[in-house]
């Protein structure tokens, strides 16, 4: 055997339970064996590093399973908006925003902050001395245009849409400024300010080595960006190996044809040296905030009741139609009828096949708790968008669904007593991307999400390292330390599953390494 590039000593190595070993040994981006520091002496040679981690806990590399790292650097451009509380907040911030080419632009705007009222320019017009604002929600999945953003980009009045998307107009038939799902949002880009290449590639690589700092090594990326996303990776990769290992997803929208589905197949063999395509992300509904979650029952303003697809039945063929070139699929259902429908789709595609795994699931009934298991379903969900409810079910997502859907929360806990596997993610730029907080908000739900519903600690720690391996049909490969997988590893100066969860969510990362090479020290 080659003497390893990189030997680890002193640690408590998880696996991700508890191991008795103390020492990894890593060579080509591979563990070659793992033992106590008394074999580590034999291990190394005259060119191997040896790092004494003074007793940390060292884990499999934590994966999170659903972030927008370069496509919600758009998302995360302009003010910080994600501390306003009310009205009279976010009317204050925006007469202090900075310009961006003449443009005020926002991000993490909360639905909460509009208390109630119906979200609409005249709120804001009046702050803005005639700049033109682009305000985006915390969801991702609506913006609020001001006057003059509608007028620069033409938006006059309500069109049809393809897929799911509003332009909300009032009773006049004139905008509100409220652009829900993405077809309308998209009618903004052309106009909003653009990033520069330069500017894009600098705020990325800085990105990643924020997200390697708080010990995660690897991202399930639900989209595929824009502006040559894959040529951005592989332009970095000729500079030096990314902090991160990146699988994307790239979308699939309704009106799909056959040809289109074919070419996604095709992106599958798109790959560098830590990133490839992996998988396609659909959308079967938006968000409950937004009134586009899809609902067995409308929410409390009547909405609510409508696919994204149009057409359902259109989203299962284009599934089956992947399904059968061997490529899994993530979709995104955050209402019941939609989490129903993915899984009956599943059903009918029958045994075999590659794995297929449903993002978000925000509220599910008890009679679907049972079939991620049955159908091999992976759920995939994100603890800290609790966050953005109360527990005292006053906020609007909680409001929207009525008592009996919000005690439905984000129901971990359910889903991994009824024998689901269970991915762990952000969704940032929806959510921060600190890996620890996601361990710690599976552990401590917050908001609307009962106590019951939160996760051990071993739990939480196998969501991000044996289950999203398992997501990405990856299990033979990752989210474990033993010889022969990948050498991707995070060491904790406590353990993650041992301390108490806010504990654990706070402390620091000792070492990250991906792919065998050490992306971030303390």
């Amino acid at each position: 055997m080659s003497a390893p590039d990189l030997v680890l000593v002193n640690a408590r190595v998880r696996d991700p339970g508890p191991t008795g070993h103390t020492a990894v040994a890593v060579h080509g981006g591979v563990i070659t064996a793992v033992g106590t520091d008394a074999e580590a002496r034999a291990w190394a040679g005259p060119g191997t590093e040896t790092v004494d981690l003074a007793g940390a806990t060292l884990t499999p590399g934590l994966t999170d399973a659903h972030s927008h790292p370069v496509w919600g650097l758009e998302m995360f451009t302009g003010t910080d908006l994600s501390g306003v509380a009310d009205l009279e907040g976010l009317r204050a911030a925006l007469r202090t925003a900075e310009r961006h080419e003449g443009w005020v632009l926002g991000f993490g705007l909360d639905h909460n902050a509009f208390g109630g009222r119906p979200v609409h320019h005249e709120l804001i017009d009046d702050v803005l001395d005639g700049a033109p604002a682009h305000l985006r929600l915390y969801d991702g999945h609506s913006v609020l245009a001001s006057a003059n953003a509608l007028k620069a980009a033409g938006i006059e009045g309500p069109r049809a849409f393809a897929q799911h998307s509003e332009i909300v107009c009032g009773p006049d038939g004139r905008p509100t400024g409220h652009l829900v799902e993405h077809a309308a949002m998209d009618l903004m880009t052309p106009v909003l300010p653009a990033q520069p290449y330069a500017e894009r590639r600098a705020r990325l690589l800085g990105l990643l080595a924020g997200m390697a700092a708080t010990g995660l090594t690897s991202a399930h990326v639900m989209d595929l960006g824009g502006h040559d996303v894959p040529g951005l990776l592989g332009a970095l990769e000729e500079d030096g190996d990314l902090p991160l290992r990146l699988r994307l997803a790239p979308w699939c929208m309704p009106g799909a044809t056959a040809e289109e589905l074919d070419a996604l197949v095709r992106l599958q063999e798109r790959a560098g040296r830590m990133w490839r395509v992996g998988g396609v992300k659909f959308f079967m509904d938006g968000t409950v905030e937004g009134g586009t979650a899809w609902l067995e029952h409308a929410d409390c303003h009547g909405q609510g009741t409508a696919a994204f697809w149009p057409d359902p039945e259109t989203y299962s063929a284009a599934v089956g139609r992947l399904h059968r070139a061997g490529v899994g699929t993530a979709t995104h259902a955050i209402g019941d009828a939609a989490v129903r429908h993915v899984l009956d789709t599943v059903e009918g595609l029958g045994a075999g096949g590659p794995r297929h795994r449903i993002e978000h699931i925000e509220t599910v009934p008890d009679d679907q708790l049972g079939r991620f298991a049955a159908l091999g379903v992976v759920a995939s969900m994100q603890p800290p968008h609790t966050a953005y409810t109360r527990a005292d079910h006053t906020d609007e997502w909680s409001r929207r669904l009525g008592e009996e859907r919000a005690a439905r929360a984000w129901r971990c806990r359910d889903l991994r007593d009824a024998g689901a596997h269970l991915a762990l993610g952000s969704d940032w730029p929806i959510a921060h991307y600190d890996a620890r907080q996601v361990l710690a908000t599976a552990r401590a739900p917050r908001g609307a999400a009962s106590a019951r519903h939160g996760l051990t600690g071993l739990m939480a720690l196998e969501g991000m390292t044996t289950h999203a391996a398992l997501a990405a049909g990856e299990e033979t490969l990752a989210g474990r330390i033993a010889p022969g997988f990948r050498a991707d590893l995070t060491a904790f100066t406590v353990d993650p599953v041992e301390a108490p969860a806010d504990e654990a969510g706070q402390a620091p990362i000792r070492l990250t390494v991906a792919g065998g090479r050490v992306t971030y020290r303390s």
